[in-house]
């Protein structure tokens, strides 16, 4: 096999994984002592507990003004919503697109549009079925908001969900972050909202499916004039 055509099939893992493959790997090798059936199930497990952690390497558009998908997944949601209060961004609704994770999906989570990080919240909460629009509100989730070059400011919201027990949140309050850089992971089925900034218009419809990173999510457009 060309290292081309291996590069297709495998990907980098997040270290993040390492240890949930090797405890997968382990389980597989009693498995096997136990009945060879079960361990060959076993190994099934450990390739998919290894694929879960994927963490690709993207390619992020080079234009200006644009935002792109923080998850991979599909687009479930796509309307006016006011943003978690935690998130600093008013009480008035902002355009929300959601976008669902299933546990096929790559979990690494990355920055919409650069910026500098204005706060990271998390809140503890229920571990409701992610797809479902009351799990933006009540379950466990955590919270980055983002200041652009302009001065307007956006959110992405991490939301566990129904299998999902454990939020990563690896950025920092005062961070600048890039297009496309890594900020987040979350385990096993979730989903990610984004609270779009004033002026900017979304470029996806519902059902579409996202590449984090890559898949041009809105038009920053411009900022309104005060």
């Amino acid at each position: 096999m060309s290292v081309s055509m291996l590069s297709t099939f495998v990907k980098p893992m997040h270290p993040e994984g390492r240890k949930f493959v090797a405890i997968a790997a382990a389980i597989t090798v009693l498995l096997f002592l136990l009945w060879e059936p079960l361990g060959w199930i076993g190994v099934g497990l450990t390739v998919w507990v290894y694929y879960f952690f994927r963490d690709p390497v993207r390619v992020t558009p080079d234009r200006k003004g644009i935002m792109v998908s923080p998850a991979d997944g599909v687009v479930s949601l796509l309307e006016p919503a006011v943003p978690p209060a935690e998130l600093g961004l008013g009480d008035e609704a902002m355009t929300r697109i959601s976008v669902f994770m299933s546990v096929f999906n790559c979990h690494v989570n990355r920055a919409p549009a650069a910026g500098t990080i204005t706060a990271v919240a998390y809140r503890p909460g229920k571990f409701l079925n992610a797809s479902l629009d009351k799990a933006s509100e009540d379950n466990e989730r955590n919270g980055i908001t983002i200041e652009l070059p302009d001065g307007r400011k956006f959110g992405t919201v991490q939301i566990a969900g129904l299998v999902a027990r454990r939020i990563l949140c690896w950025s920092k309050e005062g961070q600048e972050i890039g297009v496309g850089e890594r900020f987040g992971l979350i385990r096993f089925g979730s989903r990610l909202d984004i609270y779009l900034p004033e002026g900017a218009k979304p470029m996806v419809s519902i059902g579409q499916t996202m590449i984090a990173g890559e898949t041009v999510i809105a038009d920053l457009g411009e900022a309104p004039q005060a």
